[in-house]
């Protein structure tokens, strides 16, 4: 357990990103439903 900083900031990194690109992704599901709305 030697490295136990580096797996730390190595799985933070990957979650922050996973985070983020949820985020992107709801984003432009929210923006197919507003448009979705307004094209009936």
């Amino acid at each position: 357990m030697e490295n136990y900083k580096e797996m730390y900031l190595t799985l933070f990194n990957a979650i922050t990103d996973e985070i983020e690109r949820l985020k992107e992704l709801q984003q432009k599901v929210e923006e197919m439903y507003i448009n979705q709305e307004k094209a009936q």
